[in-house]
């Protein structure tokens, strides 16, 4: 049963704000809910979403390791899939995978070294 009072947001280090926006609202579709400087020019901490996922990207040394793996679970993985090829990304360009234990699977690497794994029973 789950507990509303509580839902993990995971944090992916990001070393290049620009790169970070393109990848995450240019080629995911997601959108910048806010973001937080401590001054100008210092790192940035913001948190993308697209529905209900939600992700924290931190510039911040300390606050994650980059390489990380989150597993989203979803519908509608095919029409994502295809709305996001679409795009042409010219840095990454997903497949769509049938696993073994049969779940629908497009994983996504960010400039980081981040992957985002889309699965779908």
């Amino acid at each position: 049963m789950t507990d509303p009072r509580f839902q993990a947001v995971p944090i992916f280090r990001i070393f290049d704000e620009a790169r970070a926006r393109d990848f995450y609202v240019g080629f995911l579709g997601m959108t910048v809910d806010w973001e937080h400087r401590f001054e100008p020019e210092t790192p940035i901490y913001m948190q993308v979403s697209l529905g209900p996922l939600k992700l924290h990207l931190s510039e911040h040394h300390g606050d994650c390791c980059p390489g990380s793996t989150v597993y989203v679970e979803t519908t509608g993985l095919e029409a994502f899939h295809g709305e996001i090829t679409a795009k042409g990304y010219k840095y990454n360009r997903p497949g769509l995978d049938d696993a073994p234990w049969g779940e629908k699977i497009m994983e996504v690497i960010d400039p980081f070294g981040n992957r985002l794994r889309f699965c779908e029973s």
